[in-house]
């Protein structure tokens, strides 16, 4: 069984629904963890997994509060007696002026942008700005004993490709926030533009999430699978993907 996980923290978008979670989720590869935004409860269900200090690094697409907020509430644990080490914190250009934690001994911040590369243990990262509006990543995770990598949407509207992020991507987890009946009315993708971009970069594998909690995940996923040709799984609380 492969070591190389994904576990979703949080997966509405815009706003959590009833018991959810904004965006967040935990990647795991050859004894690394690293933590893929942070939005509004993902820190209370990060806490079920067991300790958060094992967290070797957090990675925050955009600005936007459902995709980091928690990050404050994290850096609130860190500060507890025996609350843990210093966790480096990589975000794109202008988020860390946004935290009232921005100056604080726990967190490292750091900038990043579409060139940038990172090596965070057995994982190495690559970026890529998506069609959102504010600076926003996607992101690329190639792990040191894996032939097929992990890809993250980050928020996009339809005006963004799999391209920048290069071939063999396994698993796919990208943004599909509501019906193609919606498409157009703001810088976000519709589940059959999900399917559409992930057969379009030869994908293995597709996971929508950022459903806002307004939509019927039956019908988002079927639209999915419809332009995708393939099974489409849908990101839930506490799933776990091997990748």
């Amino acid at each position: 069984m492969s070591d190389r996980r994904l576990t979703v923290l949080g997966c509405d978008g815009g706003f959590p629904g009833p018991n959810g979670a904004g965006s967040g989720y935990l990647v795991q590869a050859g004894g690394t963890t690293v933590l893929v935004d942070a939005g509004p409860g993902t820190f209370a269900n990060l806490q079920r997994l067991g300790d958060p200090g094992r967290i070797d690094g957090v990675i925050l697409s955009h600005e936007h509060p459902d995709h980091w907020s928690d990050l404050e509430s994290f850096a609130v644990w860190l500060l507890q007696p025996g609350g843990g080490k210093r966790v480096d914190v990589h975000a794109p250009p202008g988020l860390r002026r946004r935290s009232y934690f921005a100056e604080s001994p726990v967190l490292g911040w750091h900038e990043i942008g579409p060139a940038s590369v990172l090596v965070i243990g057995s994982l190495t990262l690559h970026f890529s700005t998506t069609d959102h509006g504010p600076p926003t990543l996607a992101v690329r995770l190639d792990a040191l004993d894996g032939d097929a990598a992990l890809a993250y949407s980050a928020d996009s509207g339809p005006d963004w490709s799999l391209d920048d992020l290069g071939p063999g991507i396994g698993t796919f987890l990208c943004e599909a926030t509501y019906l193609a009946g919606m498409e157009g009315t703001n810088r976000h993708l519709s589940g059959r533009q999900a399917g559409v971009l992930a057969a379009a970069g030869g994908v293995g594998r597709l996971i929508v999430t950022h459903r806002s909690p307004t939509v019927s995940a039956d019908a988002l996923v079927a639209e999915a699978e419809a332009s995708f040709g393939r099974t489409v799984d849908q990101a839930v609380i506490g799933r776990v993907f091997e990748w």
